[in-house]
């Protein structure tokens, strides 16, 4: 299911930003936010080629989706914002 993203927009940033988290050159800035759709969109090293070998052979990923890797840092620091279910 192809997520409609054109009426989306930014709501606020989960977890600290960059340059809280020690990124001072703008060279690493992973980050997460919440969308208004209440989706989350993701800052981060897109590493599609590299892992889309090694997923499970239960996952899977469509031709429009992108595998990103964002540092374990960001999302532990980005836990005390995202909403319990």
């Amino acid at each position: 299911m192809r997520i409609e993203l054109s009426s989306a927009r930014i709501t606020r940033r989960l977890g600290d930003s960059p340059r809280q988290r020690g990124s001072l050159t703008g060279e690493s800035c992973p980050d997460l936010f919440e969308l208004t759709d209440g989706n989350f969109a993701v800052i981060g090293t897109e590493a599609t080629a590299a892992l889309d070998p090694h997923l499970p052979s239960d996952a899977a990923r469509a031709d429009y989706e992108r595998i990103v890797v964002i540092t374990r840092e960001t999302l532990i620091r980005a836990k005390r914002d995202i909403p319990d279910v």
